[in-house]
């Protein structure tokens, strides 16, 4: 008895062929790698002379970088970088994953810092072109923790989360979303540990870079101490500081009058806002009263939120600028849905140097998206960015000697696409 086939069951599935491109949008971040210069930046940089794997370190990294933009999880999804024509559009040899993990365990703790001033230089780049903020520069500093498996890496532990992992720590733009320094730790480390260092190096870079009239650090609580606030008061910096409601701190509280209090809109239950003075600073505290909920308090008290700030202006304004921190969370949960849901090495290092590439990659989103005129106002999303922009089947042929990137027809995106293109084009190279 024969079958008759019919519909879907007639479609032939073959790989063969060599012109398609497996994500043709990655031209747009292409282009701007092109432009910042980045392959020379990474390999006059980065020095892995006498390791194994570490030969031309600028194609390496920026197969990774690529993958990773394309969202990439782990090293081996860079071979998708490797089918079909999808390399001619990169701009740079793709390397098999096999020597991307012999080069990632070239890494020593040198090398990862050589491969951190290529990201500030990056940003430096990117910014000259015109990437960079205009006014007020507000920067967000916290930290997370970046689950892993298994008994065989290195500096993963289980900390006070009880989670196996690494501890990094991360200084993102308020605006946009880019991640303007970050550091790989111990599972084991508190929030605060070598902070201190870590805002030298980031505001050394955000100098180097040039950016904004005025800086603002934000951070929670788990960064509080005396010696970050002296240093960034020294260096002419604004701050906001949560701060632990120790007893100290509730009787500055408790001694502000009631009549101090003032009324503030707030989302959820009746807010008010007061201000003290603490330690010679400026305390600033909001309480909160929620009537709402399905077991709510039959007579409901005040939960007290303050923070240490030496910046000038309404305790309301500040307040509402304070609690914007939370804007930083978008910024982890995109990275911990990427390149960071997994650090796949054994080797601190090597996982070290994972972190950089990943910062490198969600950066190149943000001032694609800037840089070709495709951000609005709202803070970019790296899953809608890769499903409108980047992950786009296409077709590279020839056409009269003419390279042609053949896209789908009526795709949804088209023409920010083509005018995102065409001002990353127009960009000025960066000098050697």
């Amino acid at each position: 008895m024969s079958t008759v086939k019919h519909g879907i069951d007639r479609v032939r599935a073959t790989f063969d062929d060599e012109s398609l491109v497996a994500d043709a949008g990655l031209i747009l971040a292409a282009t701007l790698v092109a432009r910042l210069g980045l392959e020379s930046l990474i390999d006059s940089t980065l020095r892995l002379v006498g390791r194994v794997g570490g030969a031309c370190p600028g194609r390496k990294v920026l197969t990774l970088v690529h993958a990773m933009v394309a969202d990439a999880g782990c090293i081996d999804d860079a071979n998708r970088l490797r089918a079909g024509s999808t390399g001619a559009v990169l701009g740079h040899r793709v390397m098999a994953p096999s020597t991307l993990g012999t080069f990632l365990r070239a890494f020593s703790f040198g090398h990862v810092r050589q491969l951190e001033a290529v990201v500030g230089k990056a940003i430096e780049r990117a910014w000259g072109l015109g990437a960079g903020p205009t006014g007020t520069l507000i920067i967000d500093v916290d930290s997370t923790i970046c689950e892993v498996y298994g008994n065989h890496k290195h500096g993963a532990v289980y900390g006070y989360t009880r989670v196996l992992g690494y501890h990094p720590l991360l200084a993102t733009r308020a605006d946009t979303g880019e991640v303007l320094h970050a550091r790989l730790r111990k599972g084991s480390a508190n929030s605060a540990r070598g902070i201190v260092r870590f805002v030298d190096e980031l505001l050394a870079r955000v100098a180097r870079a040039g950016g904004g009239d005025a800086i603002i650090v934000r951070a929670d609580s788990g960064f509080y101490q005396h010696k970050l606030l002296n240093r960034l008061s020294k260096a002419g910096v604004g701050f906001s500081v949560t701060i632990h409601q120790r007893a100290p701190v509730r009787t500055a509280i408790d001694a502000i009058a009631e009549t101090a209090w003032q009324r503030i809109a707030y989302p959820d239950g009746e807010a008010a806002i007061a201000e003290c003075v603490y330690g010679a600073r400026r305390l600033i505290v909001r309480r909160v009263r929620n009537h709402h909920g399905p077991q709510q308090q039959l007579f409901p008290t005040w939960r007290y939120h303050a923070f240490i700030t030496n910046l000038a202006g309404s305790a309301w304004a500040l307040d509402q600028q304070h609690r914007a921190h939370a804007v930083v969370e978008l910024s982890i949960r995109d990275l911990k849905a990427g390149p960071l849901a997994h650090l796949p090495s054994g080797s601190f290092h090597a996982n070290s140097a994972w972190l950089q590439c990943a910062v490198l990659a969600h950066n190149l989103l943000r001032w694609t998206a800037t840089l070709g005129k495709l951000r609005t106002d709202e803070l970019i999303v790296a899953k809608t960015f890769r499903r409108r922009y980047l992950n786009i089947p296409g077709r590279l042929v020839n056409r009269s000697g003419t390279p042609t990137l053949r896209l789908p027809a009526r795709w949804p995106w088209a023409n920010p696409f083509t005018t995102a293109l065409d001002a990353l084009r127009t960009l000025p190279s960066a000098p050697d």
